[in-house]
């Protein structure tokens, strides 16, 4: 399917595989992002996901339904800032209780943040939420479809099963051991 430019023709969704693909770029970059906060932080490097792997799955589910639920208002910035305040940090709220319902652990804590609620979520974070699915929307995805379109089909569907193979496996694998400990969760 052909993605249109910002503007007031409507966008085309594009198929599934761009949206595995999509996951996977979003969890990767909250990853590496959140790797990179924790070292200009604590001076240190924390995996800080609750799966081995180089991903934190919530910024790619983040990032789909963003996407899936969001695009045909790609050209309305102030729109989608809001939409996606709203819609992540909801998100990241029941993220936050699951984890903790599931495991009885903390992988995150706004506790000492200003406008929190039970540690989970707080106001910066869903001032930042807003800020990255308005340019996710906006800016990244129609970016990364351009790019993803380049690749032949069935190259992109080959590397997309692999990388979803590796996933599940690393998923299975810490739904037993799951990635915990100093710098990573919270008691």
């Amino acid at each position: 399917m052909k993605r249109t430019k910002i503007g007031k023709e409507k966008p085309i969704r594009a198929d599934f595989m761009y949206d595995v693909w999509l996951f996977f770029l979003a969890a990767v970059f909250g990853w590496l992002w959140e790797g990179l906060l924790y070292l200009l932080k604590d001076e240190t490097y924390v995996n800080r996901g609750f799966l081995t792997g180089p991903w934190l799955p919530i910024y790619g589910m983040g990032a789909v339904m963003l996407e899936v639920l969001f695009h045909r208002w790609r050209d309305r910035p102030a729109l989608l800032f809001f939409l996606s305040m709203l819609l992540c940090t909801i998100l990241e709220y029941a993220a936050g209780w699951y984890l903790e319902a599931t495991w009885g652990i903390k992988w995150w804590d706004y506790r000492e943040m200003p406008f929190n609620l039970h540690g989970r979520i707080c106001l910066l974070s869903s001032l930042l939420f807003g800020i990255g699915g308005m340019l996710l929307v906006w800016v990244v995805s129609p970016a990364f479809y351009s790019l993803y379109r380049r690749v032949p089909a069935k190259r992109r569907v080959a590397l997309g099963l692999l990388v979803i193979g590796v996933f599940v496996a690393d998923a299975t694998y810490s739904a037993v051991a799951p990635h915990v400990g100093r710098g990573i969760t919270y008691r």
